[in-house]
């Protein structure tokens, strides 16, 4: 009798994975709204691999947002249980991971961190009826491509890539500009976007150089970038706890005199850190949050977040953590206002709306579901992130 359940609970396995693969019919029900038992935030981020401590923080700071809620009554008088998975930054294996929650029940799915496993997982959410929060990628398909409710939290690549130009030829009043790109769906997006800004402003792109996400070693790189002699250089590193750091840090190393300006959100105090503090002076990015920095040091719900992040994992919340806490702040809001949790009422209290008193204050959305953020350009002075000054972000930009 126990092989013969063992059989039939594998079989009923297979074809749940099947049903949330197949390309035809109805999305099957989450049956979310059913019952009064919690309802289910999946979440799938990188818990291992080069991009592993970004994604636990990003899980800490939905666990802990998860948690607020939850003592303040829930979500439609429901609690809500945080249920994760690890896509080791890997696109099959951020397929598995969807399937896994989506026969798990989850009522909607937060991830990932990186765009190449996100924009493979849409597909898979679509057909089983789950919306995504995309909380960190950037690339511009994520946004009306395959996945038409999908919604945004960070800038995406056309925004960064507005901000770069701006200081590049505003601040640094540069004519040539290098870039180092991850050779992937983040890092290919974010030049492309950069290019252009950079040719309509009459900058020659010098050199552009690629690496892979666990790349380590940029000696050879930044040795080509040095010989293209420009007046600035561009990054686009996602792995902020090994990649980024490295290149920070063998930048100062190459002897490069040109300012190095890293693409948005990909320098955070730990990639400080990690990069030899003060060693990396002067290194220049943008980001969209700064715990302690006006606006968000007098915004309630921030501040409630950070002592209870602070609590949990005993650190300050970086820009990520705020974006995965503000998923789950939006997210409870919109089934609050829609009344249910299906995916394609929760998207449409979402796409163009505005919401009040969430962790990053008073937010609104464009019609495709892009948060729309303020911009702050920062140096590292001392070991620290010092914040220079807002970039503004015209509405147009927002709405790629």
């Amino acid at each position: 009798m126990r092989r013969l359940r063992s059989s039939v609970l594998v079989a009923t396995a297979f074809l749940l994975a099947a049903c949330a693969n197949s390309g035809g019919g109805s999305a099957p029900s989450t049956n979310a709204d059913a019952g009064s038992g919690p309802i289910k935030i999946g979440v799938i981020v990188p818990l291992s691999g080069p991009a592993g401590p970004n994604g636990k923080d990003v899980l800490d700071a939905i666990t802990t947002k998860a948690d607020l809620i939850n003592k303040a009554g829930g979500v439609r008088g429901r609690q809500l249980e945080v249920v994760s998975q690890d896509d080791k930054s890997d696109p099959a294996t951020g397929v598995s991971a969807a399937n896994t929650l989506i026969n798990d029940g989850a009522a909607v799915v937060m991830g990932g961190w990186n765009s190449p496993v996100t924009l493979a997982i849409q597909p898979v959410l679509v057909r089983a009826g789950v919306l995504n929060i995309t909380s960190i990628p950037q690339n511009a398909s994520i946004l009306g491509g395959a996945d038409p409710d999908a919604v945004r939290m960070n800038a995406g690549n056309a925004a960064g890539a507005y901000a770069a130009a701006s200081y590049l030829t505003g601040d640094l009043k540069a004519k040539r500009v290098a870039m180092l790109l991850e050779n992937d769906a983040y890092g290919n997006d974010a030049g492309n976007y950069l290019g252009k800004e950079l040719q309509a402003k009459g900058v020659d792109v010098v050199s552009q150089q690629k690496f892979a996400l666990s790349d380590t070693d940029f000696r050879v790189p930044l040795s080509n970038v040095a010989q293209s002699a420009p007046d600035a250089v561009f990054s686009a590193d996602a792995a902020e706890s090994s990649g980024m750091p490295a290149l920070a840090s063998q930048y100062v190393d190459s002897g490069i005199k040109a300012p190095h300006f890293a693409a948005l959100g990909t320098v955070s105090p730990n990639v400080v850190k990690l990069a030899g503090g003060a060693k990396v002076d002067g290194l220049l990015s943008a980001d969209l949050y700064f715990p302690q920095e006006a606006p968000f040091a007098t915004i309630p719900a921030n501040v409630e977040f950070v002592q209870a992040f602070q609590a949990r994992t005993g650190q300050l919340p970086d820009k990520y953590a705020a974006l995965g806490a503000e998923s789950v702040d939006v997210w409870a809001k919109a089934v609050t206002k829609a009344g249910t949790t299906d995916r394609d009422k929760v998207a449409a209290a979402i796409h163009g709306q505005t919401f009040t008193g969430t962790v990053l204050g008073d937010v609104a959305f464009t019609g495709k579901g892009q948060l729309k953020s303020h911009v702050f350009a920062f140096t590292v002075k001392d070991g620290k992130v010092s914040v220079l000054g807002e970039i503004p972000v015209p509405d147009s930009v927002w709405e790629q």
